[in-house]
């Protein structure tokens, strides 16, 4: 029994260790997101609201996008455009369904209301 205990733990190392190579999607978190901008880290921001269709049709094509290997260092913070009434106003977003992107500390790219994966793609490329 303690010989599969040590390798579930081991595998939960492991799988800690990969997923922290991947920037991907994360939670907004204010004081994450000013660290990773400030360090000049490849940052885009999606503000989304649950009840916007066009939101609903972006995440599926979002989650798959976080995963591939060209967007790996490209950290994706999700903020919640119902909430995060002073992020929006920081970047002067009026509309949920958009993607604020940063490169080196600046602002690159947006882009609101996009559903085609291949343009969803191009604009979160922008920050690299």
């Amino acid at each position: 029994m303690k010989a599969g205990k040590g390798a579930y733990l081991w595998g939960l190392l492991l799988l800690m260790l990969t997923g922290a190579s991947w920037a991907g999607e994360v939670p907004f978190k204010q004081a994450d997101y000013d660290k990773a901008v400030a360090e000049g880290k490849p940052v885009v921001v999606y503000l989304h609201a649950d009840w916007c269709p066009t939101c609903r049709a972006q995440k599926p094509i979002l989650d798959r996008l976080s995963k591939e290997a060209r967007l790996k260092d490209v950290t994706i913070f999700v903020a919640d455009f119902d909430t995060e009434t002073a992020l929006e106003k920081s970047l002067k977003v009026a509309q949920q369904s958009t993607f604020v992107v940063f490169r080196q500390g600046h602002e690159v790219s947006r882009s609101t209301g996009q559903t085609q994966e291949s343009a969803i793609r191009a604009v979160l490329e922008q920050a690299l």
